[in-house]
């Protein structure tokens, strides 16, 4: 979900205003393509490649999306592109796969942006802090360089957010825009970032060339819920809320399939699913595939199995940014997501829910 991901590999892009043929070469990127029945939704994601997104790819290969009637062009952001949710509120796509935090962050702006299915219970993330740094926990930013995936960032509000707990502004340390992949493991080899917050399969990479160790682990929904409070949702499907509206049937196929893929997810190893998702997602010049399934092994815990918003994580959000200084006056949390689609979705599925089907999330 973070505004300017770096993908690991190369990946085709879907360039603003271009064809849609251009929306991606990378295999097993594109959409179903020619079958004019379906409807057709452009969602961009905000990093592909990484594990915290891996789900609305691995829909794709599983043939999730056809099965349930939508044909679901997927793009991923790019190095000083425009980021995923920012497209989807201007309406150069349909949807975004993002953070749910932007939400609030819209909202607090005037932006009505709803999330409609809940892919995560945690953002993912790790603290990954240089063998040298001395950084144990965010008592120890002060002074200290660190990186996120772009300035405005969420990780560069969970940073702001983690040295706010401990009593440190933003003006005691510095904060560096490193993105993820090779650059964020470039800041950390060249010391221009003493730290940086960023996702498998970087945190494999970085592990397994011993130049970084975890330092906080937000990654696990037991890590997110020590280190922030309590369960904090991170990666979903965001749209407009006009758009949802004017598009219901649409935004049911695609919640539908994703919530099938949630449950898959849940039944299979992590073997399986890096055997779902293209090769060059899951083995390339800075990870292997043993070490990917390695860091989603320790991290599949962070995948809800149901695309329910998790009781609670919308009230540690909004908490969040009111403490880091986000005017949250004018927000609404009930207005900011959804439970309508993915209840749906799991009785179709056979599956029962006990959660509200609208905005409550205790």
């Amino acid at each position: 979900m973070l505004r300017r991901a770096i993908t690991v590999a190369a990946i085709g892009v879907l360039a603003i205003g271009a064809a849609a043929a251009c929306s991606s070469s990378k295999s097993g990127t594109t959409g179903n393509s020619g079958n004019s029945s379906m409807p057709t939704v452009k969602l961009m994601v905000g990093g592909i490649d990484k594990q915290i997104y891996l789900p609305y790819q691995l829909a794709q290969n599983l043939g999730f999306y056809k099965k349930y009637g939508v044909n679901v062009k997927l793009s991923t952001e790019l190095n000083g592109g425009v980021g995923a949710e920012e497209a989807m509120a201007s309406g150069q796509v349909d949807m975004a796969g993002a953070w749910y935090i932007h939400t609030i962050d819209f909202q607090s702006k005037g932006k009505q942006v709803e999330d409609v299915v809940q892919l995560s219970g945690a953002p993912g993330e790790r603290e990954m802090c240089g063998t040298n740094s001395g950084v144990r926990s965010a008592a120890d930013f002060k002074n200290k360089t660190m990186g996120v995936t772009d300035l405005g960032s969420g990780t560069d509000e969970l940073t702001q957010f983690l040295a706010a707990q401990k009593g440190i502004t933003r003006s005691q340390y510095h904060t560096l825009a490193v993105g993820a992949g090779v650059t964020a493991i470039a800041a950390i080899q060249r010391g221009s970032a003493q730290c940086v917050m960023t996702t498998q399969p970087t945190v494999g990479a970085l592990e397994s060339k011993n130049l970084a160790y975890s330092a906080i682990d937000l990654a696990t929904t037991s890590g997110a819920q020590a280190a922030l409070g309590g369960a904090w949702p991170a990666a979903g499907v965001l749209a407009r809320t006009s758009w949802v509206n004017a598009h219901k049937d649409t935004v049911q196929k695609v919640v539908d399939a994703l919530v099938a893929t949630m449950h898959w997810i849940n039944t299979h190893t992590a073997t399986d699913i890096a055997n779902a998702l293209p090769p060059d997602f899951v083995q390339n010049s800075t990870i292997s595939k043993a070490q990917y399934v390695a860091g989603l092994t320790t991290d599949k815990g962070q995948f809800l199995p149901d695309g329910i918003m998790p009781a609670g994580g919308p009230k540690t959000i909004y908490a969040m940014e009111k403490l880091i200084g986000t005017n949250v006056s004018n927000v609404t949390l009930a207005d900011t997501f959804t439970n309508e689609f993915a209840m749906q979705a799991n009785r179709l599925e056979g599956f029962s829910t006990t959660t509200a089907p609208a905005g409550a999330a205790g």
